[in-house]
């Protein structure tokens, strides 16, 4: 299980490379709610995701023998752009595989980075089945997107960053895909701050987590469309995150796709900050239940900027702001 010592030892190890990222206070969400609104932009880390820390953490961890053979993941998005600057950064061999579904732009950001690319599978899970097999094959070390305790504990670095630079924060919101991010940042925070609380944010369009959570254990649920497609996709089975959220989270939500782009559209027209959909759930909670936020010190975690240029301008140019 990963412990605040891991989180703590991750920062050392990390803190070379990464940015210590802002923490902006938002007027306009503060005004809107009657509390004080924390961004923490983590969508001006390096690769515009907080990816990078954990992909840093688990990569500067690996033994010689480990770089020899290289490393294997499977992403369209963020984490395969963290693993591909890493593995460039370190001189590490990687293969990034995803979907044949992939959309050019994301592929174009991919290939960006010094990495050989495999399209394979028709979906997310068939493209995880196949770099699984591929890495024990090629005994490459594959690294997670979020079911791995150096991952986590990478993300968990942003939580000692939010303590030391507003130590009266009294709710974070975090948004939740597989987990990682939320289970890291859990930890950081109620080790040192225990009366914090902790809140995942998930997408009605793809209530995985928050379904999961209510059986009891990790489900498959039915999936729609989402902006937030840095959240989209099922949990493996076994997940490390699942058993971190459920001890140290004290809720997780759902909001709507609507709000998420009403968000989006406020975060740049008010803040003037660029963020992707997924981020933008985090501030969603403030729109729909704004009262719950009076005279609270909260901080909405920012995760990535990383947004298609035609959907931001689409939710830009259809927005009432």
């Amino acid at each position: 299980m990963v412990n605040i010592k891991a989180i703590e030892k991750a920062r050392e190890k990390i803190k070379p490379f990464i940015k210590r990222t802002p923490l902006h206070l938002s007027k306009y969400f503060s005004n809107l709610t009657g509390g004080k609104i924390f961004l923490k932009l983590e969508n001006q880390q390096i690769t515009n995701s907080f990816k990078i820390r954990g992909a840093l953490n688990k990569m500067l961890s690996l033994s010689s023998d480990e770089i020899e053979k290289g490393v294997m993941a499977v992403s369209s998005g963020n984490h395969a752009q963290a693993v591909g600057a890493v593995a460039e950064q370190l001189g590490i061999y990687a293969k990034i595989i995803i979907p044949k579904s992939t959309p050019q732009n994301k592929i174009s950001k991919i290939r960006k980075y010094k990495i050989e690319l495999v399209l394979e599978g028709n979906s997310y899970d068939e493209a995880e089945v196949f770099a699984r097999n591929l890495a024990k094959e090629e005994s490459a070390t594959f690294v997670s997107g979020y079911n791995d305790e150096l991952i986590v504990a990478g993300q968990g670095t942003i939580g000692l960053e939010l303590l030391e630079q507003q130590p009266s924060i009294t709710d974070v919101l975090v948004p939740l895909g597989g987990g990682g991010l939320l289970a890291g940042i859990a930890i950081a925070i109620k080790s040192k701050k225990p009366d914090v609380n902790i809140i995942g944010v998930q997408t009605s369009a793809c209530p995985v987590f928050y379904e999961s959570l209510k059986a009891g254990k990790i489900i498959d649920v039915e999936m729609k469309d989402s902006i937030a497609d840095g959240m989209y996709g099922g949990i493996e089975l076994g997940s490390i995150t699942f058993d971190i959220i459920k001890q140290f989270v004290d809720e997780v939500i759902l909001v709507e796709e609507e709000t998420i782009r009403k968000a989006l559209a406020l975060i740049w027209h008010r803040d003037n900050i660029r963020v992707e959909g997924a981020a933008a759930a985090a501030v969603a909670p403030l729109l729909e239940n704004k009262s719950l936020f009076k005279d609270r010190v909260v901080a909405a975690i920012m995760s990535g900027g990383n947004i298609d240029e035609s959907l931001f301008q689409e939710i830009i140019e259809n927005s009432s702001e």
